[in-house]
């Protein structure tokens, strides 16, 4: 069962557009999957032909997520939303980087669309999850990052703290290769959303490359 989510409204006041889509399934993980790699490398080709750097920060869904860390007390050039981040490295030339199938879903969902997306072990989650405000001098253990600075991020947290946020997730919430229930929680910052096209193109996704069942989703504004 997906965890009862919401958007503290103190944030809420701050950045008035912010929602949230959260979609939950069951998930086989598998460490590498020829064909979803075919196309993720063929997205990436698709991408560094029609961007350049400096066009990134104006994808709409960058832009409006940009606005709402600056609304929030952070710098988005220092704190890179992982969508810029992803797609910096994509037109780099150096790719995704390779984890496990669901996880490269998230990230080949993330350079199509824009969207900054939280992936979770939802089996990892203690209760219900609220999204907040990163504290004065809060950090946690990111992935890849070591110890990152999450004051002023927007932060979603569960009984046992602070878990994720649209910068980089937490270490203690990682995909695992035992990972059974995949959880995914895309940022919205703007005024308009295309969650529909969101869950079908996610959904098609995690069934053809993860053999994903039960999948439910839920919008949070």
């Amino acid at each position: 069962m997906m965890p009862t989510i919401q958007i503290d409204p103190k944030v809420k006041a701050i950045c008035p557009d912010l929602s949230l889509l959260c979609l939950q399934a069951e998930v086989e993980v598998v460490k590498e999957h020829p064909v979803l790699w075919q196309t993720i490398d063929q997205t990436c080709e698709k991408l560094r032909a029609q961007y350049q750097q400096e066009a990134l920060a104006k994808r709409p869904n960058i832009q409006s997520a940009r606005l709402g860390y600056k609304a929030l007390g952070k710098e988005p050039s220092r704190y890179r939303l992982s969508a810029e981040a992803l797609l910096r490295r994509v037109l780099n030339g150096k790719g995704l980087y390779k984890v496990c199938n669901v996880v490269d879903i998230l990230n080949l969902i993330s350079i199509k669309t824009g969207y900054s997306i939280g992936g979770y072990d939802a089996d990892q989650i203690q209760g219900s999850i609220c999204l907040g405000h990163g504290q004065k001098a809060e950090d946690y253990a990111a992935i890849g990052r070591g110890t990152l600075n999450i004051e002023n991020l927007p932060v979603c947290r569960d009984e046992l703290g602070a878990f994720g946020n649209p910068t980089s997730d937490s270490e203690r919430t990682m995909v695992k290769s035992d990972t059974q229930n995949f959880l995914m929680i895309f940022f919205h910052f703007g005024k308009k959303n295309d969650f529909e096209e969101l869950i079908e193109l996610t959904s098609e996704l995690l069934q053809r490359f993860a053999q994903a069942k039960n999948i439910q989703h839920q919008i949070i504004d």
